[in-house]
């Protein structure tokens, strides 16, 4: 029985060392009255429109429905996706029926509410989705990565009860968060990859690994490919694009 108790406890010390604590935004723990007004503002536009459904209200509205035979590729993410072809030299798939449907600084939980405005509302053929480094990062306050996980599993259920086909993108690689340092999210990003990984095997999914071809061996991002270490330059971008083609004609051909 004492046996069985040390290996109890040996076990549960081992997760705890190697399970990362998970990140929240100093703005949401901070005592009200030392706030400043910039932050004030910040806190006041998230509560207002929390999964950001202005950014492309109109924009949707004004986009016209597949045409026939046409597969529609929705990019769903981040500030990643967000910048793909808007800043830069990198083109954003020019002639290509994909659509860009990313915002800067999202976590998981703000996607998942405006997945049908933003994804399902378009009529897509398939979803490739980029998501999660900021929910690592506590953007939106606390995430853990059962909660990322359950965010992208709603995504991916909700696409599949609309015959959209899933890629799930894996998290690019990122020792450190420029706006908020010293979280070493190394790990906490290939534990959240091998889940994406599993998910995708496990549901007829595709997993889009972009990691693999972009990491050192620390586990972030070469100076070549981001200048910040989280945002990829136009030769990050120029890596990514084929790995996304290549990946969108394995979805489209099932």
């Amino acid at each position: 029985m004492r046996s069985l108790l040390l290996l109890t406890a040996l076990t549960l010390t081992a997760q705890a060392q190697t399970t990362p604590a998970a990140a929240v935004d100093p703005i949401y723990t901070m005592p009200v009255s030392s706030l400043t007004p910039q932050q004030i503002t910040t806190l006041q536009h998230q509560g207002a429109d929390f999964p950001q459904l202005a950014r492309y209200r109109a924009e949707n509205a004004t986009l016209a429905p597949p045409a026939p035979g046409e597969k529609r590729v929705v990019f769903f993410g981040d500030s990643i996706t967000d910048a793909w072809g808007r800043y830069g030299n990198t083109p954003f798939f020019p002639g290509k029926p994909y659509v860009n449907r990313g915002i800067s600084g999202q976590t998981t939980a703000q996607m998942l509410i405006r997945f049908r405005q933003d994804v399902v509302d378009l009529k897509p053929s398939a979803v490739l989705i980029l998501a999660g480094t900021n929910d690592i990062a506590g953007n939106t306050g606390l995430s853990t990565l059962k909660m990322i996980e359950d965010n992208l599993a709603s995504m991916a259920e909700i696409a599949s009860a609309n015959h959209i086909r899933l890629i799930f993108a894996s998290v690019l690689p990122v020792s450190d968060y420029p706006w908020r340092p010293g979280l070493h999210p190394a790990e906490t990003v290939r534990t959240l990859n091998l889940w994406l990984r599993s998910y995708a095997q496990t549901h007829r999914a595709i997993y889009l690994d972009y990691y693999s071809a972009m990491t050192t061996p620390q586990g972030g991002l070469d100076r070549i490919l981001s200048k910040d270490g989280v945002h990829p330059t136009d030769a990050g971008y120029a890596l990514m694009a084929p790995l996304a083609e290549k990946a969108i004609a394995e979805s489209l051909s099932r």
